[in-house]
């Protein structure tokens, strides 16, 4: 009978692994789909007047007040952090989210959405070589095959679908590469954090540090007077909240039960939402090009499955 009981006991916790596991997946996809989002909201704020660093304020600032009011209700404690963990928070507030969110509505603006967004997604080749030296983790053939697949597709879906009169400039280039370093930056950053508080106080802190960090360098007086247009308001308030605040969350919940690397490749699912997004709202053209750089995308987020002995 002990055996027998202990043999459940394993099993059961062996299937509750498995479901937080994948439960992880699930954050990071729906958070990839809600990040895809981030560029047309963006370019909507652009088109009514704010410029870049305004719209990052507007990203961190919308979140930060939401995340604190929500910590508030849920548990103050979560507040507490302390001083010599600064250096987390400023590193994924603003060497990252402030950085890599400046640098992606530049490219946006000189590339274009799609463009912006596969160049953004440079990042998972950085994280998987800072993830091999800070955390020891494998570079398995699997990580390897769907790092390929998933860059190819990108391309496919993005750089090859251009249309004739695309410019794509070198700053435009320069910012989506720093965008993807930037964006490297919070995985490397957060997975340290979450050695240390809840993926709550991670992401909340995130947002504090980089409202603060953006407030010297914001016009904020202007935005006051951009603002008494409704569509503003109502783009800054899906910027925040379904591009900033959900995803996040999902995100850094998702980080804290797999690898960064793992979790990385998973989140390349946006900018094949950005490519789907740019088909329906913009009318884009749906080519063959496109299809297969999705599928690419999509397979790829499979064959990050690994077996139990490759990991």
């Amino acid at each position: 009978m002990i055996g027998t009981d202990s043999l459940k006991k394993s099993q059961d916790n062996t299937y509750k692994n498995l479901q937080i596991k994948r439960m992880s997946y699930f954050y990071i996809i729906i958070a990839a789909i809600l990040w895809g989002t981030v560029g047309i909201l963006g370019k909507k704020l652009g088109e009514s007047g704010f410029d870049n660093l305004q719209i990052v304020f507007i990203r961190a600032m919308g979140a930060c007040v939401a995340l604190s009011l929500f910590l508030l209700i849920k548990d103050k404690n979560l507040f507490k952090i302390k001083p010599r963990h600064f250096i987390y928070f400023i590193g994924t507030g603003i060497l990252s989210f402030v950085f890599f969110n400046w640098c992606y509505f530049i490219a946006v603006n000189k590339t274009s959405i799609a463009a912006a967004a596969i160049l953004l997604y440079t990042a998972p080749t950085i994280i998987m070589v800072l993830s091999s030296i800070l955390f020891k983790e494998k570079m398995t053939q699997n990580k390897i095959l769907s790092l390929v697949l998933t860059f190819i597709g990108c391309l496919l879906v993005t750089v090859f679908v251009q249309g004739t009169g695309q410019q794509f400039t070198i700053t435009g280039i320069l910012a989506g590469l720093g965008a993807g370093f930037g964006y490297a930056l919070y995985s490397i950053f957060g997975r340290y954090a979450l050695e240390k508080y809840h993926s709550l106080t991670v992401t909340c802190y995130t947002f504090i540090f980089a409202s603060i960090g953006l407030v010297p360098i914001t016009d904020i007086k202007e935005m006051f007077i951009l603002f008494s247009d409704i569509n503003a308001i109502i783009y800054a308030i899906l910027l925040s909240m379904a591009g900033t605040v959900m995803p996040f969350l999902l995100y850094t919940k998702g980080l804290s039960n797999l690898e960064t690397g793992n979790a990385s490749i998973i989140a390349t699912l946006e900018p094949v939402v950005a490519a789907l997004l740019g088909i329906i709202l913009y009318n884009e053209p749906v080519t063959v090009f496109k299809i297969a750089g999705i599928s690419l995308v999509i397979f790829a987020l499979y064959i990050i499955r690994e077996k139990k002995h490759q990991q």
